[in-house]
């Protein structure tokens, strides 16, 4: 097994988001329309949206989306917490009025899978979907409902890709919820995935129009031991997802935060000059967005504004800027808002000789061979 170079992150992941949204959407939407019954969406109140890593950070990110398009509770939650803190406290009270989605990439993660055999010995009002790129996994086994967001393999790579296809399935969900329950209309729930193909465009522009504003930002920002990415809303998903790049990419620490939590808390860490990523679409808390700006740079803070291409108010507060191109409504900002910190990530770990997932160390390397070859037997039937 080789070392896994940063270039991979791009030409394979980032690059290809564009394409991916526009061959898959419908496909994902078929498989979303087919999830549940009129009848059972009509009853359906409340949504858990539950994974590890990637798969939370898009429940997260997606959250917005059920509350404002479908109008129905949604509760994002990690695996671990929604199993051992969440799932016994379920009401449902009702047949079908609680929907459980586990996500898992791989359909394999542990912790989700327990939730939703959880969720099934102890509810039977409650119906449990797995989200994944293989629904007969581990996950799926535990679940009444599958939805396939199964992608061609490009190779091993932090997941940006599959991070893309969950952001897809969850807010088709949401749309065909929507629908449903009578929300919006057929005219206007076509409308909203037709948005999807002028995303797809305009991930490609921001491609390459935050090229070579990320790797500036990476050369002057390579000597920070720790990175913060905050925003809110929809962006506070991004954030964690920003913040998990780097980590894999460039084994940088990271952390993200909420806007306003940022303000009560690191803002008081030293040093002053850390790099201070903010993800700030126009939107519900834009105008705090500003506001953080400011009190980040008069703290010395090195800014990374990633915000639309003719942003002003944010952007005159910023250091560096990784501009986002074209206009999106606040719930489909996840889609492209992390572009630009992706192509950081991937520069970062370039600029710093290092190989994604720590790979570049022989001691990393042997152990994911072992773990290859464990799976192989497993497989196998040894």
């Amino acid at each position: 097994m080789e070392s896994m170079h940063p270039l991979l992150m791009i030409d394979n992941q980032v690059r290809d988001l564009g394409n991916l949204m526009r061959e898959q959407t419908h496909l994902f939407a078929e498989t979303v329309h087919h999830l549940l019954t009129i009848e059972e969406i009509k009853s359906l109140h409340h949504v858990y949206t539950i994974g590890d890593g990637d798969s939370f950070h898009a429940a997260l990110a997606t959250e917005m989306s059920y509350k404002s398009i479908a109008k129905v509770n949604c509760e994002p939650m990690s695996a671990m917490r929604f199993l051992e803190y969440g799932a016994d406290y379920i009401h449902a009270t009702f047949p079908n009025d609680t929907l459980v989605v586990g996500i898992s990439a791989s359909g394999s993660t542990k912790r989700v899978a327990q939730a939703l055999e959880r969720v099934k010995q102890q509810h039977q009002n409650a119906i449990t979907a797995v989200l994944s790129g293989d629904v007969e996994g581990r996950v799926g086994k535990d679940a009444d409902r599958k939805i396939s967001v199964a992608l061609p393999d490009k190779g091993r790579s932090p997941g940006i890709r599959t991070y893309q296809a969950s952001l897809m399935g969850l807010i088709l969900l949401a749309i065909r919820i929507a629908e449903a329950k009578g929300r919006i209309d057929q005219s206007k729930a076509r409308s909203l995935r037709e948005e999807f193909a002028v995303i797809a465009d305009n991930i490609e522009k921001t491609t390459e129009a935050a090229d070579i504003p990320a790797k500036v930002a990476a050369k002057a920002l390579k000597d920070a031991n720790y990175m913060v990415f905050v925003g809110s809303g929809p962006s506070y998903g991004t954030a964690t997802f920003s913040a998990a790049k780097v980590i894999e990419a460039a084994g940088v620490f990271s952390i993200a935060q909420d806007l306003e939590e940022w303000a009560h808390v690191e803002n008081l860490a030293y040093p002053d000059d850390t790099p201070t990523f903010l993800i700030a679409p126009p939107g519900k808390g834009y105008w705090r967005a500003i506001e953080l700006a400011k009190a980040a740079k008069e703290k010395g803070r090195r800014i990374v504004a990633v915000v639309k291409e003719d942003d002003e108010d944010v952007s005159q507060y910023a250091d560096y800027l990784l501009p986002v191109i074209g206009d999106v409504r606040e719930e489909f900002s996840p889609f492209i808002y992390h572009v630009a910190a992706d192509l950081f990530a991937a520069y970062l770990t370039m600029e710093l000789g290092r190989s994604l997932f720590q790979t570049d160390r022989p001691e990393v390397l042997e152990r994911w061979a072992k773990t290859a070859a464990a799976q192989s037997q497993q497989t196998n039937g040894g």
